[in-house]
């Protein structure tokens, strides 16, 4: 069976182009080879601690070349969900990603909760106040918790962090609410993410999460590229469990070289 050019990368960020605000290793020229290669990419993040603004700045301050309508992130279809919900929520996220949000309407009782990642929130005050708004369900009051995305840790510069995961499964257990969850690794997301024309066989997605980008994308059908620069941590893993991605590279530069290669051959 003939193997499918590549037309399109969907690329996680944080993790994967960089941590913090250090490029990883070879990332901006890979990125570079890549574009000049013919593949079209975007940018699919489940980052919810900056707004797309910041995120879009900070990409570009560490040296790489974007346009800010290539960043596809859970944070903007959150907004969407929001608005096409007609939701007024109570927010647990960080001042800077509040404000890609819709605003509050103080006419309105709060009906739902939001939640990203936002450390200076996740503390009892903030959380109890979440859990009050979702407390209200009865048979009258209907009342909804979104997740802009339920992962489990990131890596920052001083080491693995914890995520909003467990935040937003407490929620649950203790409200009875199931979350909605809006970021990878919805399939929804992905799809949405994809710009008409481009088939699934045609795209791969590149990112440092086993589950929320590799296995998420796979499940619809493209190719999973799993890199070593982020949470993915291949001495936590024997050769027998280790992810079922369609390949683990080093770096976001060394998954380029694999599909600049591959192609060649073709």
């Amino acid at each position: 069976m003939a193997v499918q050019r590549v037309k399109l990368a969907l690329i996680d960020l944080s993790g994967t182009l960089h941590v913090d605000d250090q490029p990883t290793v070879g990332a901006v020229e890979a990125l570079k080879r890549l574009r000049q290669h013919g593949v079209q990419v975007k940018f699919v993040t489940n980052t919810t601690k900056e707004s797309v603004g910041s995120l879009y700045d900070r990409l570009r301050k560490i040296g790489f070349e974007l346009q800010r309508d290539e960043i596809y992130g859970s944070l903007g279809a959150a907004a969407e969900y929001v608005r096409r919900n007609n939701l007024n929520p109570y927010y647990l996220l960080t001042d800077d990603a509040r404000t890609d949000m819709p605003p509050n309407d103080p006419e309105r009782a709060l009906d739902s909760v939001v939640v990203g990642l936002a450390p200076e929130r996740f503390c009892y005050e903030h959380l109890n106040e979440a859990f009050r708004v979702l407390h209200q369900r009865s048979v009258k009051q209907e009342v909804q918790l979104v997740a802009v995305h339920e992962g489990r840790y990131y890596k920052a510069k001083d080491g693995i962090a914890l995520g909003p995961g467990c935040f937003v499964k407490g929620l649950e257990y203790s409200t009875g609410v199931p979350a909605v969850c809006i970021g990878k690794p919805n399939e929804y997301f992905f799809r949405s993410a994809l710009p008409d024309g481009i088939d699934v066989a045609e795209c791969v997605m590149i990112g440092d999460d086993p589950n929320d980008d590799c296995l998420g994308a796979m499940r619809i059908g493209m190719k999973g590229y799993l890199v070593e620069t982020g949470k993915y941590q291949p001495e936590k893993y024997t050769d027998e469990d280790r992810p079922a991605v369609s390949g683990i590279f080093p770096t976001f530069s060394d998954v380029v070289q694999h599909i600049i290669s591959s192609s060649a051959e073709q």
